[in-house]
């Protein structure tokens, strides 16, 4: 168990939900496909719309989100069940001390407070924490979608 030292209240808050066709963790896919994943949903609380003005000039977007139903309790685990044991930091398991997960998304659209996106691996109903324009496509000239 970690040392209560450690633990710290941070005051994040979700910014909204997550919507997928995955009701169960053997549903997700290891890592999301962009290209032919299935369509996701990502709804930002009503009174945030407005942060997501300009983002649709992206064709991809980083997404942060809690994984909420994941064990935070795993060190060490044994990536695909092969019996060796890595340390949970060396690896993008869903089960760490603070199950913060990313994934980089395909942008397909926007829909008012909603994002139509592919690539997503979590469960639906997964709280979203953040959303930012993936890093590659703003440190060069954003490319108008069209």
């Amino acid at each position: 168990m970690l040392d209560t030292a450690l633990h710290h209240d941070v005051g994040l808050s979700f910014i909204g939900t997550i919507h997928t066709p995955f009701k169960a963790r053997g549903q997700c896919p290891r890592q999301g496909d962009a290209t032919d994943g299935p369509d996701c949903r990502i709804v930002v609380l009503s009174e945030l719309e407005p942060a997501l003005e300009g983002l649709e000039r992206f064709d991809s977007v980083e997404v942060l989100y809690w994984l909420h139903l994941a064990r935070r309790d795993l060190l060490s685990q044994s990536p695909r069940g092969d019996g060796a044991l890595r340390g949970t930091f060396s690896l993008r398991s869903p089960l760490r001390p603070n199950p913060i997960g990313t994934s980089r998304v395909r942008l397909l659209r926007r829909e008012g407070a909603a994002l139509i996106v592919r690539g997503l691996d979590c469960l639906d109903g997964t709280p979203l924490i953040d959303l930012k324009p993936d890093r590659c496509g703003y440190t060069v000239q954003a490319r108008p979608k069209g």
